[in-house]
């Protein structure tokens, strides 16, 4: 399987969960400003949405969206229990939350990183981010370290990865502790720290 990624952006989630379950992949870099490959290869005839992450499978098909392609590959490895089993309540709340972490934080974040957003605009941005954070805040810690409780889940892969962005755009994780402890939790595993330098991220 191919994925095309580029450094830090959401793709990080599905290399991080590709790690955590032992599944090769053949990476793929692409520059988002020219939606060029880094073999020069068109990134439009991949994927027409023309972002990252996209997963070229054996057969040739293309999966997109990160959510999709995180169950995808948990699917792969089911004793790994990086996604609940179909059809159980249990999946039904990693989709949840995966949901809440796509449409809430992961797009929450995209006029911070537009430089044609105006700033008054910016921070009624970072202030309904922040609203996002609140309430994961709220929620860690009840069931366990990770947001399905004990487990780590795909679903941890892609919050950890809205995690890091907050250095990004003038965000202070401090500001919610069990966010902080959480990232910094999850950012110590042995494979979030294979996918980071695999990406250029960490030494």
């Amino acid at each position: 399987m191919k994925l095309y990624f580029a450094p830090g952006a959401c793709s990080m989630s599905p290399h991080i969960v590709a790690q955590e379950l032992g599944l090769p992949l053949t990476l793929v870099q692409v520059d988002t400003k020219t939606k060029k490959t880094a073999n020069g290869d068109d990134f439009w005839a991949i994927n027409p949405k023309g972002y990252v992450p996209a997963l070229e499978l054996d057969n040739g098909e293309v999966l997109t969206e990160g959510p999709a392609i995180v169950q995808y590959l948990a699917d792969r490895k089911p004793e790994t229990k990086l996604a609940p089993a179909n059809g159980t309540l249990e999946r039904y709340k990693l989709q949840e939350w995966l949901n809440f972490i796509t449409s809430e934080l992961h797009k929450g974040f995209a006029p911070l990183f537009n430089p044609g957003t105006p700033d008054d605009y910016k921070k009624i941005a970072i202030e309904n981010v922040g609203k996002q954070f609140a309430l994961v805040d709220a929620q860690l810690g009840k069931l366990g370290p990770f947001l399905m409780g004990a487990q780590f889940t795909v679903a941890d892969a892609y919050l950890f990865v809205m995690t890091t962005w907050t250095r990004f755009v003038g965000i202070d994780l401090g500001k919610w502790p069990k966010v902080k402890a959480y990232s910094e939790n999850i950012a110590a595993r042995p494979k979030v720290q294979a996918a980071l330098k695999e990406e250029g991220l960490a030494k």
